[in-house]
């Protein structure tokens, strides 16, 4: 996450007493290792004897065990930001630190810290305000949350969770306030920093509808609605869940992987990236007793909208809705 600048709201120079430290918090990975191949033994017992490498030397942990997989049961913490998908929460922790060391000659005395975070999305050109945990329990007179006081050395800590909708450029805007108090004067002093990170999207979902013949004696009209849906990320994942919420008047049938048969064990589609999975629904015509179904919008029949739920490599929720789908009447 690129911090774009600090803004310091009043003209002094003077260095903060409190200082932000703002992390972004993503689930570890699997530590990789590349194991080194064995030799094969000599047939011949003339020649020199093997010396065969010690199990644990190439491995990413110490081991008795020389284990060939590349995935090793150690965890990894993320090297950097990483990269932000539209259908996953965004998180970060936010630390206000208090910079007066303890046993310091300085008098200072640093209370009512208080930290406010809002988003700027590109849809929009106000911010939204965003609620950070935990919360206080008390709020002040302004309807704001009451300001906590550190003592030198000390830290506030929140976390912020924003659930990404949109993809291009997100700015995360953070504003530190507090009260400085020495032997002979007080002041209230403001610091702000914005922090721009862009959000990519992870699935690409492409439909396409067709009408089908209609039984002998059926009111209703029939449909097959198609959907191709393409890892766009940089990440493998399981596609968690794919349905066909209908409006009144519509029912839908998926003919998907949910469909298995006794005894049988349903398997999740597993989408390296760039792969792409094929689903199809059946879409009904739901007809009432006045033998009327649906009216069209527009010249179009709207049947619902596609929900898409997934997992990462760790198990990090992804969840993502199209907009309406439908068919067009000729």
């Amino acid at each position: 996450m690129a911090q774009r600048g600090a803004f310091p709201v009043e003209t002094a120079k003077e260095p903060h007493s409190v200082s932000l430290k703002v992390l972004r918090l993503s689930r570890p990975s699997l530590s990789v290792q590349h194991p080194l191949p064995l030799p094969t033994p000599n047939a011949s017992p003339s020649s020199s004897p093997n010396t065969f490498p010690a199990a644990s030397e190439s491995l990413a942990y110490p081991s008795t065990k020389n284990d060939a997989f590349i995935l090793s049961p150690l965890l990894t913490l993320p090297p950097a930001f990483g990269s932000a998908y539209v259908g996953e929460t965004f998180s970060c922790t936010l630390c206000a630190n208090n910079e007066v060391l303890p046993g310091s000659t300085s008098a200072k005395s640093i209370s009512n810290v208080r930290i406010e975070a809002e988003m700027k999305i590109p849809s929009s050109s106000a911010p939204i305000n965003l609620v950070l945990v935990p919360e206080a329990d008390k709020e002040g007179e302004d309807g704001k949350e009451n300001g906590v006081d550190l003592e030198p050395g000390q830290s506030l800590q929140k976390v912020v969770n924003f659930d990404l909708k949109e993809d291009g450029s997100h700015v995360l805007a953070v504003t530190v306030t507090y009260s400085e108090t020495t032997a002979t004067s007080g002041r209230i002093r403001t610091f702000r920093k914005l922090y721009q990170f862009v959000c990519k999207g992870c699935m690409v979902v492409r439909t396409k509808t067709g009408a089908l013949p209609s039984s002998s004696g059926e009111k209703g009209r029939k449909w097959a609605l198609e959907a191709q849906l393409e890892n766009s990320g940089e990440e493998t994942i399981t596609l968690d869940m794919v349905v066909l919420e209908t409006k009144e008047g519509f029912k839908s049938q998926g003919i998907n992987w949910e469909i298995v048969g006794e005894g049988e064990h349903m398997e999740r589609p597993v989408l390296m990236p760039g792969d792409v999975q094929q689903v199809c629904f059946l879409v009904e015509e739901v007809v009432g007793e006045d033998g009327k179904g649906p009216e069209p919008v527009d010249g179009k029949l709207v049947f619902g909208i596609l929900s898409l739920g997934w997992r990462g490599p760790m198990g990090n929720r992804g969840f993502l809705s199209t907009g309406s789908l439908g068919a067009r009447l000729k």
